[in-house]
């Protein structure tokens, strides 16, 4: 898949939230709150992305957070209506360059989500294990996935697949 050249990426801002919850509550059954968002978007070592189409509608967003020398990728969301674009991929590419190639980075995601997952793979995070009725919402184990220095990045070949 090609990613769209229209699609622009840069740092998401606190007047993107309406939006940013408008997403969240498409994507996700269990949104976050307005407080979370402003929480992560007002902690100064944060890595928050925005993508925008060309009329400059948001269409997707990263959040991830340094907790000391790791990156958590903390959430990451496409609009439904927008997704297959490399949307996702385009956002994860440039959290790893903000964040550095040989940054530790970790996740956690839905073991049902089949096509995060091999997102994630592609930019070489790799399972380390599961963590039991991690979801609230319907009780589902989350896969727990690192990414670290020995990774091999494959940003450029994966740009333009996943999400």
């Amino acid at each position: 898949m090609i990613p769209d050249p229209a699609i622009t990426v840069r740092s998401l801002h606190y007047s993107d939230l309406p939006q940013v919850i408008a997403i969240e509550r498409r994507a996700f059954p269990t949104p976050w709150s307005l407080a979370m968002f402003v929480l992560e978007l007002s902690k100064p070592s944060g890595i928050c992305l925005a993508s925008l189409d060309p009329s400059g509608a948001l269409t997707g967003y990263l959040i991830c957070s340094r907790y000391d020398q790791v990156w958590h990728l903390m959430n990451i969301a496409v609009d439904p209506g927008a997704r297959r674009r490399g949307i996702g991929s385009r956002l994860l590419s440039e959290m790893i360059a903000r964040a550095g190639e040989n940054t530790p980075l970790t996740l956690e995601v839905r073991t049902s989500n089949a096509g995060a997952i091999a997102m994630y793979e592609r930019f070489g995070f790799r399972s380390a294990g599961t963590r039991r009725r991690y979801y609230s919402d319907t009780g589902e184990d989350a896969v727990i996935m690192w990414r670290d220095a020995a990774a091999t990045p494959t940003a450029s070949s994966s740009a333009g697949a996943g999400a």
